[in-house]
């Protein structure tokens, strides 16, 4: 079934125009489907697997004594205020 998947995404214009390609996440998603995970449980999981990664990376610059201030070289340029719909009513 992933091969199949990934078959049909790599030649979709939407994905082939984006220069989208199937990665981890894409397998990870049907293994935890075919292994009853729910899918609003799916982000949860996603990061999970991330999270060594995470925390290792915290750890080397809490650990340097060089650096001061942790410094994101990305700026958030979305929407600052929006309107929230209660799950209920969406």
């Amino acid at each position: 079934i992933a091969r199949n998947l990934e078959k049909v995404a790599l030649e979709d214009d939407y994905f082939v125009s984006r220069k989208l390609y199937p990665n981890v996440d894409f397998y990870s998603g049907i293994l935890y489907r075919a292994m009853g995970i729910p899918t609003n449980m799916f982000t949860v999981m996603f990061a999970l697997g991330r999270l060594p990664g995470w925390l290792s990376h915290w750890r080397e610059q809490r650990d340097d004594d060089s650096a001061r201030i942790y410094r994101p070289r990305q700026v958030y340029t979305g929407a600052t205020i929006r309107d929230y719909t209660a799950i209920e009513n969406r």
